[in-house]
């Protein structure tokens, strides 16, 4: 990834607040397989870390194919990107420590933030999905080569970088 395509702290904040992302693969046939995933990290660099709990089609399709985009949006603010780039795959016992403890951390504020929005709407509810979460099956690191800005043109304030 060149300097001019370093992220933003806009859009790493952008990413850090989303509950997930969707991650697009390759099938074997060359059409597009999405998935929702969660991120791990992100670096200025360029590199976005993504925990998957699965062993399944997004982890066959990068084996053959490390093509990979992740889109994010936020309906409220009518805003987000996509972002384009390869993927390598990280085994289970090779994901870094300080990774894992920052998934389990983002696990760990989900379920917070549900259980106190139920409790502001003062309703039962027990449902947490977040908390029965499998443990990381592997790790997708993506070197990001083209950040696209999803927010229409009219919409967009004029940013400087800090």
């Amino acid at each position: 990834m060149n300097q001019k395509n370093k992220l933003s702290s806009a859009i790493m904040n952008f990413l850090h607040r989303q509950g997930f992302v969707i991650v697009s693969t390759l099938d074997a046939e060359k059409r597009i397989h999405c998935s929702a995933k969660g991120i791990a990290g992100i670096e200025k660099e360029g590199k976005i870390y993504l925990i998957d709990l699965y062993l399944a089609r997004t982890f066959e399709n990068l084996r053959r194919d490390p093509t990979v985009t992740i889109t994010a949006v936020d309906e409220h603010l009518f805003t987000g990107y996509t972002l384009k780039g390869k993927a390598q795959i990280v085994a289970q016992e090779k994901i870094a420590g300080h990774i894992v403890k920052s998934w389990e951390e983002k696990v760990v504020k989900r379920v917070s933030t549900r259980v106190i929005k139920n409790i502001r709407k003062d309703t039962q509810g027990t449902h947490h999905p977040e908390a029965q979460f499998a443990h990381p099956k592997y790790l997708i690191v993506m070197d990001v080569e083209e950040v696209i800005d999803l927010t229409p043109a009219h919409l967009k304030k004029p940013f400087k970088e800090k």
